[in-house]
């Protein structure tokens, strides 16, 4: 399958698309990505300035929706459902990627996977931005 990988730490230029090895499902949900969101922790993890620095090789972003493909006995989620996800860890830039079913939740039929990509640690983001470093108040626009 394809991923984007990041190969060193050093920012955009470390990023490329490969061929790497379907992710073992190990009990999780896994799913047919459609597409991924691009957030701004994607940019530190490029250089090392996240909190948490993966080994290297890894494969970027956080979320993701898609199909679901398999799913494991019990799981809120069945194959062929849409859904949307947060990894949280990485993997989410990939044709497949594997989930626990806490992360995935259904998408409706009427938001496009583009836009179920981007729900969760984009709308994080700009909350961040508007209220903590903005300081956007009551009443603001």
């Amino acid at each position: 399958m394809r991923a984007v990988r990041v190969r060193e730490l050093g920012g955009p230029e470390s990023v490329e698309l490969v061929e790497v090895d379907e992710p073992s499902a190990d009990g999780g949900v896994v799913v047919d990505v459609h597409a991924a969101g691009v957030a701004f922790p994607d940019a530190l993890l490029t250089r090392g300035l996240y909190q948490y620095r993966p080994e290297l090789p890894f494969i970027l972003g956080a979320e993701l929706a898609g199909v679901v493909r398999s799913a494991p006995e019990g799981a809120h989620v069945a194959p062929g459902d849409r859904v949307a996800g947060l990894t949280m860890l990485g993997g989410a830039m990939a044709e497949t990627a594997v989930l626990g079913a806490e992360q995935v939740f259904p998408l409706p039929d009427n938001v496009s996977f583009e836009a179920g990509a981007g729900l969760l640690f984009n709308d994080l983001t700009v909350y961040f931005a508007l209220t903590t470093r903005g300081r956007l108040a009551a009443g603001e626009t």
